[in-house]
């Protein structure tokens, strides 16, 4: 009977031999990825920074596309095997002009790694009218990769890794009005939503693309300290979720708790080269493994089923293609 991780019935960790504290450089020793290509989006910041390194010293050929290119210059000054090209995920005709400039160089593409993303952000939209967390975490997502599809095909063997985020669990998918046009805006929802949505696809992708040797994953890289992601949520929003005390300092308890960035990229690391992955995809991934389904009441850790629904997965894919205009006929 064919496997697939519809309603998480793949969801079994594999006894890795990884935990929240290993590094990415653990979870790649032994790897290498010689002769290989990747694409990092928000590869010159944070965790996706720290992918890049890890990607490279493992001797891939590791392309990063930036907004800011100037900055990614900077940052990625001193990596071997590391090149650079515009691309902003909040502009359509961006994302577009950068794919077909990879396709043209004929390229196989190995690994294609959606690690940009924004967070808990005020109400912005982009040129079309979408919400900005879901236009640049989710849609932006989705057009690459159908845009990249034939390069992905070309690698006989390839994986997309889709960073999402424990905040999934802040909300399930809102068809009726995703975009904010009839309810009032929330940034937790909004985030989460676009995460939901990141899990979805990437159940649905790894279903339609297995035949073709791509293998699709989602990931928790777990809280990080020391990234910018969360640099415009207000104070207020870090008091709600019992993350600082009434002066907007971090709780200690908090602050023991979170990640290094190289333990954060370990789990995109580890879902793009594990050979435990080998025969299985569509599943969402934390801590170096697999992750567990989670409870009802769970806030945190796990994965929520309502993030891996069929119907819904099938759903998202056919809005998404007429929210982009892109038909993604694999």
């Amino acid at each position: 009977m064919e496997q697939n991780n519809y309603q998480g019935k793949l969801q079994k960790a594999t006894s890795s031999g990884f935990d929240a504290k290993s590094t990415s450089k653990q979870v790649i020793n032994g790897i290498d990825l010689t002769g290989k290509t990747a694409i990092v989006t928000g590869g010159n910041t944070g965790i996706g920074l720290e992918t890049v390194k890890t990607l490279s010293e493992a001797g891939a050929i590791v392309i990063v596309p930036a907004r800011d290119t100037e900055k990614a210059k900077r940052n990625l000054d001193g990596i071997a095997n590391v090149m650079i090209e515009k691309m902003d995920l909040m502009d359509p005709d961006s994302v577009d002009a950068f794919a077909e400039k990879f396709l043209h160089s004929d390229k196989a593409l190995h690994l294609l790694i959606n690690n940009a993303g924004i967070m808990w952000v005020p109400l912005r939209r982009d040129k079309r009218g979408y919400e900005s967390q879901l236009a640049t975490n989710y849609l932006a997502l989705f057009q690459l990769t159908a845009r990249l599809w034939p390069a992905l095909k070309k690698a006989n063997g390839a994986r997309v890794v889709n960073v999402s985020s424990d905040g999934h669990q802040f909300s399930d998918f809102n068809f009726e009005d995703p975009n904010f046009l009839n309810r009032d805006y929330e940034t937790l929802q909004g985030y989460g939503q676009s995460k939901t949505a990141v899990n979805l696809f990437s159940l649905e992708l790894d279903m339609r693309a297995k035949e073709y040797s791509v293998r699709s994953y989602s990931l928790c890289p777990g809280a990080v300290g020391e990234t910018e992601l969360a640099r415009e949520a207000p104070i207020d929003l870090f008091q709600k979720l019992g993350y600082s005390d009434a002066e907007g300092n971090i709780l200690p308890e908090v602050a023991a708790s979170l990640k290094t960035i190289p333990q954060g990229a370990a789990t995109t690391v580890w879902a793009s080269t594990s050979k435990l992955l080998d025969n299985i995809g569509g599943v969402y991934c934390e801590n170096a493994d697999i992750a567990t389904l989670s409870s009802n009441e769970a806030i945190i850790g796990g994965i929520k089923a309502y993030s891996l629904d069929e119907k819904n997965a099938k759903r998202l894919w056919k809005l998404s293609e007429e929210m982009t205009g892109i038909k993604f006929d694999l």
